[in-house]
């Protein structure tokens, strides 16, 4: 029996763990932590361990399928590719560019194919691009555009030397840090401690990462905002700010102080949930500390105010000092440099809107709030074919029960996906690419968001099927598919030779080559694919460094702490009270758990085995209230639908607040996952409102939405079913 053992990433998280993968024969038989990786140090979390299971797991689908009635049937790739093209441009020619619509999913984005994603999304010249970063991230992005000149500006939290960490809305002890790439978090949180730091954790659930830190805030959900505010005008009225910082780096000084003149701890205290002298006192501790960095994430991301927190999280940490200073918010230096060219990408801001007007196009693509009416609202620019990569919109998005009909009623649909998912089963076609252990790459996304600069190779564990594809074949195959006829005649063939011969790998080593540790700036000396894919760890390349001034695309080449728009939004949320409304008297939150991260793993038993994890988080005082008892079944229900779902008691979640895990709902006809079938749970989107967003960048809002839980009865639980399956 032949062993070996490769050295490379779990793709699965953003955390990008170095793994050491064990092979017998044509098994995985084990899977551990890298000690030699230089980012993660041999630290693995369980979603890793599935990685064996994901590439064996029979329910994948491992060669093109086309619809026939009801269900599936195997189809080669090129019958696959000659029907889609044929398809996709009848579509394109009877009704224009726009009437085929994409959305992207995020297990895109942790592979290199996501170039090709891109290039397949310019080639499709539609205006109906949808992507999972208007549901997790707009509102970051949006900040980072205006703030600093270019979306990916999005700064690092360097954990590794502050001696202050306040983190809100973010649980990195279970997601290793998002847009903060810190594999490892829960030991990087104690070493904080360690050195004689601090750690606060603002959330209203005392989460895993709370349970680390040196104090906990239960803030009221959505009440992030005014804590901010609340801390702001106490750094400004006491003279703790760094001016000297402030004015080097920043514009708008003096709006910003105009803005806060009135937000004492004390009036922004009842909207916080935070009483005024811990928000006094977090707002001291922050500029005495030597170092101190606010670090937020999709906590309060997912709000009405989303864009409005991180802006008060980047400028809190620029008046103290605390951008682009060590132990701060800073900014890496990776191996292919797109810091430096982000202030050149459009991001075509209300360049056009959906066709209601209401939400405007941001990074050149619409909210994915929107997808559903942009089907089936009839009339010019309708969506009538998709294609999907890598995606499950029906689960993640709030569509309310409505996208599962919009796919069923498209003309042609093609998903780019290794499973029949609850989305996917309404396609016409489905390309499974070949699994993430049959694939060798380059991270280029997420070293940009790394604690520590890096360059890691991904191994291939095993080599694919003579018929297998990657990803970036198959979107190469369908930009060439979409040349219109009679060109394709004369360029399809040269085309398709070409994009096979630029495969990610070779432009990311061209990449490499011209970065800032590459050949041909540092010579011999410099860094080159074959050097990184000779060093099983990876290579350490230090840590962050300034480099703000490098990088900044604003036009004064100052951070604009003073966004016009920003300080009319924020006006008017100072004066805005979230109360609740026809009953509906608790605040619904999200979750994560560590065995769970999209919904790829709910089809691996270790994944789901044990106790049910979608489940309604309740304090011990709400749920006596309403005579709720722990395991038993309720319905949660909202303005826009309900679904049932076991109780789950704990003092861990601040009284008046209630938290459900998304990503969960497999019980629909038709899916192609049996595991995931087995653990349905029930898909919680289905209880936001889609019209609900960020006040700003149009992200959607599904935090803090306004539930009442209650036990189930013969007509609320018949009710939560149909709604729960009415969403697909």
């Amino acid at each position: 029996m032949e062993s070996k053992t490769i050295a490379r990433q779990c793709s699965l998280c953003e955390a990008h763990c170095g793994i050491l993968v064990t092979v017998e024969d044509t098994r995985v038989t084990r899977i551990e932590g890298n000690p030699d990786d230089v980012l993660s140090r041999g630290y693995l979390c369980p979603k890793a361990t599935a990685l064996g299971a994901l590439h064996h797991d029979p329910d994948r689908l491992r060669t093109p399928v086309r619809r026939v009635g009801d269900t599936f049937e195997p189809i080669g790739w090129d019958e696959a590719f000659r029907e889609i093209g044929q398809r996709l441009r009848a579509v394109r020619a009877a009704h224009g560019p726009s009437a085929i619509g994409m959305y992207m999913g995020n297990p895109a984005a942790h592979s290199s194919s996501v170039l090709y994603g891109a290039a397949l999304r310019v080639a499709l010249l539609t205006r109906n691009f949808f992507s999972a970063s208007s549901i997790d991230q707009f509102p970051q992005e949006f900040v980072a555009w205006r703030m600093f000149g270019a979306n990916v500006l999005m700064p690092v939290t360097d954990i590794d030397r502050t001696q202050r960490l306040v983190v809100l809305g973010a649980n990195p002890a279970v997601s290793n840090g998002s847009i903060t790439t810190m594999p490892g978090a829960k030991q990087r949180i104690k070493d904080v401690r360690k050195r004689g730091g601090t750690v606060v954790v603002i959330d209203p659930r005392r989460t895993e990462t709370a349970r680390l830190a040196d104090e906990h805030v239960a803030v009221r959900p959505g009440g992030d905002l005014y804590l901010l505010l609340g801390m702001l005008h106490v750094l400004v009225a006491e003279g703790l700010c760094d001016e000297r910082a402030v004015r080097a780096q920043c514009a708008g000084w003096d709006d910003i102080t105009a803005l806060v003149a009135d937000t004492t701890p004390e009036r922004m205290a009842p909207h916080a949930g935070v009483d005024a002298e811990t928000i006094r006192r977090l707002a001291r501790d922050h500029a005495a500390a030597p170092s101190a960095v606010l670090y937020a994430r999709l906590g309060v991301c997912l709000q009405v105010t989303g864009t409005l927190t991180h802006w008060l999280v980047n400028t809190i940490n620029a008046v103290t000092g605390n951008l682009d200073r060590p132990g701060g918010q800073m900014f890496a230096t990776p191996l292919v440099d797109a810091l430096r060219f982000g202030k050149y990408l459009p991001m075509g801001y209300g360049a056009w809107t959906d066709r209601s007007g209401t939400h405007k196009s941001f990074r050149t693509e619409l909210p994915a709030t929107v997808l559903a009416d942009e089907i089936r609202t009839e009339g010019p620019g309708q969506i009538k074919a998709m294609i999907t990569y890598a995606g499950n919109p029906v689960l993640s998005t709030p569509q309310g029960g409505r996208l599962d009909e919009a796919l069923a009623s498209l003309e042609f649909y093609v998903a780019v996906d290794m499973y029949v998912t609850e989305t996917t089963r309404h396609a016409d076609i489905i390309l499974p690419p070949v699994s993430a252990l049959e694939r060798e790459e380059l991270d280029v996304v997420f070293p940009v968001f790394s604690v520590r600069n890096n360059a890691r190779f991904d191994a291939r564990v095993f080599e694919p099927p003579a018929d297998g594809l990657e990803d970036w074949q198959i979107l190469a195959r369908l930009i060439t598919e979409l040349v219109p006829l009679p060109a394709r005649r004369f360029t399809g063939r040269a085309l398709t030779g070409v994009l096979d011969q630029l495969s990610p790998l070779r432009l990311t080593a061209a990449a490499v080559a011209a970065g800032p540790y590459g050949i041909l700036r540092r010579g011999r000396a410099g860094l080159t694919i074959d050097r990184i894919r000779r060093a099983p760890g990876g290579i350490d390349l230090g840590p962050l460094q300034p480099r703000l001034r490098t990088l900044i695309g604003t036009r004064d080449r100052l951070v604009q702490l003073a966004p016009e728009d920003f300080l009319t939004a924020a006006r008017q949320a100072i004066d805005t009270v979230d109360a609740p409304t026809d009953g509906y008297d608790l605040q619904l939150i999200g979750r994560r758990h560590l065995r769970s991260n999209n919904s790829w793993l709910h089809n691996i038993e270790s994944m789901v085995k044990g106790r049910d994890r979608c489940t309604v988080l309740m304090h011990p005082d709400d749920a006596a209230a309403r005579g709720l008892v722990d395991g038993a079944p309720a319905t949660v229900e909202s303005a826009a639908g309900a679904i049932v779902v076991p109780v789950e008691i704990s003092a861990d979640i601040r009284p008046g607040v209630v938290a459900i895990p998304h990503g969960w709902g497999h019980r629909e006809p038709g899916v192609g996952w049996n595991v995931a079938a087995a653990h349905g749970g029930a898909n919680v989107n289905l209880l936001h409102d889609p019209a609900r967003t960020d006040v700003l960048s149009g992200a959607a809002a599904v935090n803090s939405t306004r539930v009442r839980v209650h036990p189930v009865t013969p007509e609320s639980g018949a009710a939560a079913t149909v709604s729960t399956a009415a969403a697909g």
